[in-house]
């Protein structure tokens, strides 16, 4: 339990349990960048819908926050897909 908290850093040459060395600077697979990003894309997609249903029913400050959270979900699905 003394170990709880503390940071997890992969150094050059460790091994995963029952797997391949990890090397710090991997890169996720196309495949799984392309899930993950289309899940972002989903999420951007709802919270778009909650934002537009809470302007129109008057709610601007909800409205706002969730406009704020699809622009920001949508941006970090975007960066997963296309970091370099």
């Amino acid at each position: 339990m003394e170990d709880l908290g503390r940071a997890v850093t992969v150094e050059s040459g460790d091994r995963e349990p029952n797997g391949p060395v990890v090397s710090g600077s991997a890169r996720r697979p196309f495949v799984e960048r392309l899930g993950m990003a289309f899940i972002a894309g989903v999420l951007a997609i709802l919270f778009g819908g909650m934002a537009v249903a809470s302007w129109v029913n008057g709610e601007p400050f909800l409205g706002v926050m969730a406009g704020i959270g699809a622009l920001m979900t949508a941006w970090a699905g975007a960066n997963t897909l296309f970091r370099s």
